[in-house]
């Protein structure tokens, strides 16, 4: 295989999303194989992460790769006055993969068509994350038992939520049903809403959190991200607008889970946290796993 990106979820096929579970399960079962001795990758995060940096480097350590790079633009040239474009060909020389995170929209497809080496997008702006979309597909599938035929509710903030967005486009290979909970500020964009009506994927919104998880299988709860507000007092009247409490799961499916990428602010209460239907600290830690199935398909390293 030549050099390959993930820059947008739909960079990859179903086969391919198929692929990266099961890889996924390989590593969880067996996380120590170095298949990345040798191996170095750029972590270029120019926008602040905790889980996605820690995950990704976390990964490529168990699997015996070296990491380089930053958590603060402050500390390269760019701070300088460097071109992006120079900073990203620079550093392609110097490493077999980049890993970045970027404040900018459309900054990772950007990345991966100057680099020599593979780009993986950690998050672009509002636009999408797909390595956060592999993981939680891989927490569908290890708590359903399958991909295909999910009953999905969305909760929070669906216009500027990437995780949201890349999800939605990753499920449509498999036949899903979603329910959109929003105010209207944050409702789900047109433009995905007319992608599910061009793949005959049915969808409905509502404002109200009951009854829209009752019939779920996953209950997918993202926060309102101040970061993404211009204007502060309008994030401050919306920041609370859901809030999602252990009383309100008891007319809740058996097996349906609550995932959430995190971090959490005030949407999810803690006395959830102990309920065995939450599953999002669990999903922090397929993050690890899904990441090294990442690194080393696009790396060739395993079959």
């Amino acid at each position: 295989m030549g050099k390959k990106n993930l820059v947008s979820i739909n960079d990859f096929t179903r086969e391919e999303i198929i692929k990266i579970t099961e890889l996924a399960a390989r590593f969880e079962a067996d996380p120590h194989q170095q298949v990345l001795a040798g191996k170095v990758i750029a972590s270029l995060f120019f926008e602040p992460s905790t889980r996605t940096r820690l995950s990704f480097e976390s990964a490529i350590n168990h699997l015996g790769g070296r990491v380089i790079g930053f958590s603060e633009v402050s500390n390269t040239s760019l701070s300088k006055g460097e071109t992006f474009h120079d900073t990203i060909t620079t550093i392609s020389n110097y490493c077999d993969m980049i890993v970045m995170r970027h404040y900018i929209e459309g900054a990772a497809r950007y990345a991966g068509e100057i680099s020599r080496v593979p780009v993986v997008n950690a998050g672009d702006g509002a636009n999408q994350h797909p390595s956060q979309t592999l993981l939680d597909l891989y927490s569908i599938k290890k708590t359903q038992g399958r991909l295909d035929d999910i009953n999905i509710t969305m909760i929070g903030d669906l216009k500027y939520g990437r995780t949201v967005h890349s999800l939605l486009q990753a499920l449509s290979h498999f036949n899903p049903t979603f329910t959109f909970v929003a105010p209207d500020e944050l409702k789900m964009p047109e433009e995905y809403k007319r992608f599910l009506d061009s793949k005959g994927i049915p969808y409905t919104e509502t404002r109200e959190i009951l009854p829209a998880i009752n019939d779920a299988d996953i209950v997918y709860m993202t926060r309102v991200q101040r970061e993404r507000f211009s204007d502060p007092m309008e994030y401050e009247r919306m920041k609370n607008v859901y809030v999602l409490k252990n009383d309100m799961l008891q007319g809740t499916k058996p097996n349906m889970r609550i995932l959430h990428p995190l971090p959490r602010v005030g949407e999810i209460d803690p006395d959830v946290d102990s309920n065995p239907k939450a599953y999002y600290f669990q999903q922090t830690e397929n993050g690890v796993y899904t990441r090294m199935a990442i690194i080393s398909y696009l790396l060739g390293v395993v079959k």
